[in-house]
């Protein structure tokens, strides 16, 4: 039988193979009492594997205070490899013998509450890929926030991955950029309600169908966006 390590570097290697640019393995257990799932489902799985995809930057680029429909499109493309990608994980670790169930890039459904099945910025943290930045979105050091989740829990033997003791440091690329404000010099003053709002406004003017923005992703690029 192979080891927790093995499984986890055959698991990345099968990933990476398929596309995926960030990978990292969650211990789950304390966290998934939090999961819209069956608690019958929660009973069976410990860990979380996480899966990332970057964002483009040209795409990104053209952002300047409003989505723009092409970074529209681009997000839901983005999300719907993901969820080819998880699917296919999700199938590598059922032939294997285990129990496998991948939670979509972008469901919502609680739209009251705006909840998902689960988060998969926090269990990107868990999983080592990032910090939660001062935008409130996950940060990773290769391409700071332009990048995209999704999430395949299982109860395969993973070795477990640890969050990062990492923070944006002197970077505040994101409060200037913020087009309501909503962005705080401390992650912990975020505005929720502002961003909130001004999301919904972009879909009531038409420029994205959806709950997006976008602004801040262009403004976090990580050690990419320096190198551009």
């Amino acid at each position: 039988m192979a080891s927790i390590a093995q499984n986890y570097r055959q698991l990345k290697s099968f990933s990476q193979s398929l596309g995926t640019d960030l990978f990292g393995v969650a211990d789950v257990s304390s966290v998934k009492a939090d999961f819209i799932l069956d608690e019958k489902t929660k009973q069976k799985i410990n860990r979380a594997v996480v899966l990332g995809v970057r964002l483009s930057s040209l795409v990104l680029s053209e952002i300047d205070q409003a989505p723009t429909k092409l970074y529209f499109h681009h997000y839901r493309t983005a999300n719907m490899f993901l969820d080819q990608l998880a699917f296919m994980v999700a199938g590598w670790i059922e032939k294997k013998g285990f129990l496998a169930l991948p939670i979509p890039a972008s469901q919502i459904i609680d739209w009251e509450l705006q909840r998902a099945h689960l988060s998969h910025r926090k269990i990107g943290y868990l999983a080592g890929i990032g910090w939660i930045g001062r935008s409130n979105l996950l940060v990773s050091e290769r391409f700071g926030a332009q990048f995209r989740l999704a999430t395949v829990l299982t109860d395969m033997p993973l070795k477990a991955d640890k969050p990062l003791k990492k923070d944006c440091g002197s970077c505040f690329a994101c409060v200037s950029a913020c087009p309501c404000g909503a962005i705080q010099k401390e992650r912990e003053n975020f505005k929720y309600k502002d961003c909130s709002e001004k999301l919904k406004s972009f879909q009531k003017q038409n420029i994205v169908g959806q709950y997006i923005c976008g602004v801040c992703v262009r403004a976090c690029g990580g050690k990419r966006g320096k190198n551009n």
